[in-house]
């Protein structure tokens, strides 16, 4: 069982910054439909003429179609995923493989802990119910270019210093199935407090 009392999420996790965006702005992009429904069904049923006044209202609709397509394509690209070459991490725009020999921690704490001092104006309103629960942290093993091209990849809300955090449903399994494939199985913080027992 995973420490949110329920089975344990294996493979792909939603990175949630993209749920959290959908959870707030899909009200707009459904209202936008609305509005725009109603207002052309008015124009149309008391055969008005199109004209500069009422042409707005015919794009109001497919607006919010736009941006609720937008957002869904967004909640579907983020992700991360273990897979047997490297952990798969997928933004809107890009995605990255990464090594399992790259791979040099793997920790579960507070999504806040990455948005300390300078970085905590990185955290959009919307994002900041996130803070406070778990997330997954993995850090990387690679030279300056290598961790310059991760950031330039995943952007600076994701990626700091040489850490990639992300805030999941499930970081402890996340952890766990992320941990079991590491070459060398390092002794890291495997999220919930657990960690393996020592063969004797």
């Amino acid at each position: 069982m995973s420490s949110n009392g329920n089975h344990p999420i294996k493979g792909r996790q939603r990175i949630l910054y993209a749920e959290e965006l959908w959870r707030w702005q899909r009200f707009y992009a459904g209202l936008l439909i609305v509005v725009g429904v109603l207002a052309v069904g008015v124009v149309v049923y008391s055969r008005q003429p199109i004209n500069n006044g009422n042409i707005i209202w015919l794009f109001y609709a497919p607006v919010g179609l736009l941006l609720a397509a937008a957002f869904m394509v967004y909640r579907w690209r983020s992700f991360v995923e273990p897979l047997d070459s490297g952990l798969k991490v997928s933004t809107l725009f890009s995605n990255i493989v990464i090594d399992y020999e790259s791979i040099r921690g793997v920790k579960v704490q507070p999504l806040s802990v990455a948005f300390q001092e300078k970085r905590r104006t990185k955290v959009a309103r919307i994002y900041k119910s996130l803070l406070d629960k778990p997330a997954l942290f993995v850090r990387i093993r690679g030279d300056d270019d290598e961790l310059a091209l991760i950031k330039k990849k995943l952007g600076s809300r994701l990626f700091y210093d040489d850490t990639i955090a992300m805030p999941v449903p499930d970081a402890d399994a996340a952890s766990w199935e992320i941990t079991s494939r590491l070459p060398y199985r390092l002794g890291q913080n495997q999220g919930g407090g657990r960690r393996r027992k020592r063969r004797r």
